[in-house]
């Protein structure tokens, strides 16, 4: 066991699809107010942060018009920061949803293309001054489950978020703001290439930023046990996955579950520290 995980409580991120084709809660909170209810479910079940996303990024997910996105996620996230302090990111590949995003209340940038959608968006991530997650992707969201290829995917995803890193601070990102996410379920293989980079979180962690970490219902969990095949059904191997995880020393996992997820980290965290001398 990592020593700094089993001193150090684990962050949650929750979960708030505003879209009508997430791959878990499609068409649940795809208007304002299901939306805004379940934001203040979250906050109640003890979540840290809150992830608001209005553009679905599951395999063969089609692309959604930059308007039709501001339109889901902006009065959400006034709407949100008018009633709580939470702590806010918009889940966006977008520069300018993120820039609207940060102008209406959200605190960071979670970015599934680590900032390379669009030659701008280092930039901007500098000019914002907020957190930003540089998340690891092999393809895009309509092509990357096709054929996933890695010879080393822990070195691989590993090296491609110290670079991505790099560009971001070389653009005036301070390192500080800096987390990566190793993007569990992004361009791999359901257990031939998610399974061993589980297994390898300890290289991302020593990559010395905070990793946010996305196993959440995520299909590997369905590969493993024939009984969930849906994502409604993945609770157990979500919670197992992200206490993996915290067990590595990744900093916050990004759930649906928050209630369930909050007490099994506070378990575990209870038992990490009843062991330290």
């Amino acid at each position: 066991m990592n020593a700094a995980a089993s001193i150090c409580p684990v962050r949650v991120m929750g979960v708030v699809n505003a879209t009508p084709d997430s791959f878990s809660d499609a068409g649940k909170f795809d208007d304002l107010e299901a939306a805004l209810g379940q934001a203040r479910r979250l906050i109640a079940q003890g979540a840290d942060l809150l992830d608001i996303g209005g553009e679905s990024t599951r395999p063969r997910a089609q692309p959604v018009p930059q308007a039709l996105e501001l339109d889901r996620v902006i009065p959400l996230i006034r709407a949100v920061r008018a009633e709580s302090p939470v702590a806010i990111s918009i889940d966006t590949m977008k520069p300018a949803v993120a820039r609207a995003a940060i102008e209406a209340g959200a605190t960071m940038w979670n970015d599934v293309t680590a900032l390379r959608w669009a030659a701008e968006s280092p930039r901007l991530a500098a000019e914002l001054g907020c957190d930003v997650v540089l998340m690891h992707m092999q393809g895009e969201p309509q092509t990357m489950q096709g054929q996933p290829h890695y010879e080393d995917v822990v070195e691989e995803v590993a090296t491609f978020l110290s670079a991505r890193a790099e560009v971001a601070m070389a653009a005036g990102v301070e390192r500080s703001r800096i987390w990566v996410d190793p993007g569990i379920g992004f361009g791999k293989h359901m257990t031939k290439h998610n399974l061993p980079l589980l297994a390898g979180l300890a290289r991302i962690v020593d990559l010395g930023f905070p990793v946010l970490l996305g196993v959440s219902r995520k299909s590997f969990i369905g590969a493993l046990d024939a009984a969930a095949a849906s994502a409604d059904q993945r609770l157990g191997g979500s919670i197992a996955a992200a206490l993996a995880g915290a067990s590595m020393g990744v900093s916050a996992v990004r759930v649906h579950d928050v209630f369930e997820t909050v007490q099994a980290l506070r378990v575990w965290h209870a038992i990490a520290r009843a062991s330290q001398p």
